[in-house]
C-alpha cells in the first residue's frame, strides 16, 4: 500500500510474535496513526513457525490483505532463516532486522545477497537481563519501532507504559521490566 510502513515478523509460537505486532499497532493509533497488526494463522503450537504483520500510516488503510512485498521483515527466532524464506518480496532496500549474537557478516552471509539494511538487536540477551526470561516481544518491537521511525523514543514509552499497565496491573515487576527492555533496546540499537 502507498504511503504505508508494511511490516512482516516471522517468530516462533510463544514468543510473542503475535502480541508484538498487536502492540505495534495499539502504539500507532495511540499517536493518530492508522494501524492494522494481525497474525496469519496456520497450526499454531509452541515453538512452530509463525508470520505476523502491521500496516502504519497517516491516512485511511483500506486494504485487508497479506502483506506480500513488506518494507521490513522483523525475524524474531533467527533459526528461521534457514528454513523459511523470510526475504520473499521484501522491497528493494527495504530494512531487515534479527534478533542475535551473532555479527553483521554472519548474518548477512546466512540471508544471501539482499539489497537492504541489516539491523541486528540481542533481544534475548536484553530480555533475559530485563524481565527474567526470553521473551523477545518487547525488545524487537522496541526495534522495528526505531528502525522505521514509526514514533519518537519518549512516544513509544508512553504508548508502552499504558499498554503494559493494563495488561499487567497485578504484576508491576513484569511492567517495570518490560519498560527497562524498551529503554535498553533504543539506547543499544545502532542505526
Amino acid at each position: 500500500m502507498k504511503g504505508a510502513i508494511e511490516i512482516r515478523w516471522h517468530g516462533r509460537g510463544g514468543q510473542g510474535t503475535k502480541t508484538a505486532a498487536l502492540l505495534l499497532a495499539e502504539a500507532a493509533f495511540t499517536i493518530g496513526m492508522y494501524a492494522q497488526g494481525f497474525p496469519e494463522y496456520g497450526p499454531e503450537r509452541m515453538g512452530a513457525p509463525i508470520t505476523a504483520y502491521n500496516r502504519i500510516a497517516s491516512s485511511p488503510i483500506t486494504v485487508h490483505s497479506n502483506i506480500y512485498e513488506p518494507d521490513s521483515v522483523v525475524i524474531v527466532d533467527e533459526t528461521l532463516i534457514e528454513s523459511v524464506d523470510v526475504l520473499r518480496g521484501l522491497k528493494p532496500g527495504g530494512i531487515v532486522l534479527v534478533n542475535s549474537s551473532r555479527d553483521d557478516r554472519t548474518i548477512r552471509r546466512a540471508l544471501g545477497d539482499f539489497p537492504g539494511r541489516l539491523y541486528i538487536i540481542n533481544a534475548r540477551e536484553i530480555s533475559e537481563e530485563t524481565i527474567g526470561s526470553y521473551f523477545p516481544n518487547i525488545p524487537m518491537l522496541s526495534a522495528v519501532v526505531k528502525c522505521n521511525a514509526i514514533m519518537t523514543d519518549s512516544e513509544l514509552t508512553a504508548c508502552m507504559t499504558d499498554s503494559l499497565k493494563k495488561k499487567f496491573s497485578t504484576k508491576p515487576q513484569v511492567v517495570q521490566g518490560n519498560l527497562e527492555a524498551v529503554k535498553r533496546t533504543l539506547e543499544e540499537l545502532i542505526l
